[in-house]
């Protein structure tokens, strides 16, 4: 079976209905995709499959075979980083990292399939069941919605309010 994955084709040698997770992550070695909880339900498997956010955990090898498959490491190189990853970095919305790349590529699809300025609500329902244990979501959402604006750098025009409104994540256990 071939795979295509961040712009190259891949021979697989894993069974068919081997999940897509463990073939990216066992055999093809791109580790960013995360096993969670492995029943789709935490969003830290995510990847896109034609631009669109996919649990890995819960997809078959086979059933992508043909598709644009794309983990974190085929958005960006450190020295450019895509929009999403850049407002990430800039308005310090990753902890530990663990949740990160799955919201990094969820949002990613969302601002692509809006084509502009996304919205709060927008960003909430996108990254709905995808947790994170170290955040409040904030500064997730906001570097979302400032990637969709191409407000990727440093916040200096921002000013520090000190309290951080409270983020309630559809899904979330916040």
């Amino acid at each position: 079976m071939k795979l295509t994955v961040n712009g190259f084709e891949h021979e697989v040698v894993s069974p068919p209905l081997t999940p897509l997770l463990h073939v990216l992550r066992d055999e093809l070695e791109l580790t960013s995709a995360k096993a969670g909880c492995q029943q789709g339900g935490c969003g830290t498997c995510t990847v896109l499959v034609d631009g669109e956010p996919r649990r890995s955990c819960l997809t078959a090898a086979v059933s992508v075979e043909g598709a644009e498959i794309t983990t974190l490491e085929g958005l960006g190189e450190p020295e450019a980083l895509s929009p999403v990853q850049a407002a990430f970095h800039s308005h310090y919305a990753a902890q530990c990292g663990f949740c990160t790349p799955g919201m990094v590529l969820a949002a990613t699809a969302l601002i692509e399939r809006k084509g502009g300025p996304v919205e709060r609500g927008e960003v909430l329902e996108a990254l709905g069941g995808h947790y994170c244990r170290c955040t409040g979501y904030v500064k997730i959402v906001d570097a979302v919605m400032a990637a969709s604006r191409g407000q990727t750098g440093a916040r200096e025009d921002e000013p520090e309010t000190g309290e951080e409104a409270p983020v309630m994540i559809p899904g979330s256990p916040a």
